[in-house]
């Protein structure tokens, strides 16, 4: 606090034109430490117009990702605890207990993709705090708006991930 009142004290002697550039980089500072949390509205949309990657967009991707991880765990959670993954019921008939366990198989899969998902909304959640979000791992080049709009845990730009699909397919072609 005791900062704080130097600054106004300051701010206060700094009323004439011919005040020097030093002192009007101090109010600066100073209005830059003051400043709160940025908030957002529910139907705020990053636009190309502002500037990439600033803290209004870092907190639009991270309610967005926040909401996003929420939905699926609780999906999760219901097709654990309330889906069919209780029928513990042994059937008499072959085809019936063939087909229920492959509908427990895929359901299993199915969650274990959204397990996946949400490591990587952790992940990107990290980016965000490291202020590395919206930039490519490999490049560092800005992904865009759009991609992450699109999908918000995009790692890199799309000619990067093009280039890592493509080793991908030539490394599982081996």
């Amino acid at each position: 606090m005791p900062k704080i009142t130097k600054v106004k004290k300051k701010v206060k002697k700094i009323k004439s034109k011919a005040a020097s550039k030093s002192k009007i980089k101090v109010f600066n500072k100073a209005k830059a430490v003051i400043k709160g949390p940025v908030k957002i509205s529910k139907s705020y949309e990053p636009k190309d117009t502002e500037k990439y990657m600033c803290e209004k967009h870092r907190v639009f991707f991270r309610m967005r990702l926040q909401e996003w991880k929420k939905e699926l765990v609780r999906a999760n959670n219901e097709a654990l605890y309330n889906g069919s993954m209780d029928d513990n019921s042994i059937s008499a008939d072959i085809v019936d207990q063939a087909s229920s366990y492959t509908d427990k198989n895929v359901e299993m899969k199915a969650i274990n993709r959204q397990i996946k998902l949400i490591s990587e909304i952790d992940k990107a959640l990290l980016r965000i705090k490291d202020d590395t979000y919206g930039y490519c791992l490999d490049t560092a080049e800005p992904i865009g708006l759009k991609r992450l709009m699109a999908r918000p845990i995009a790692k890199y730009t799309i000619a990067a991930q093009e280039k890592h699909e493509k080793d991908e397919k030539v490394h599982a072609d081996d």
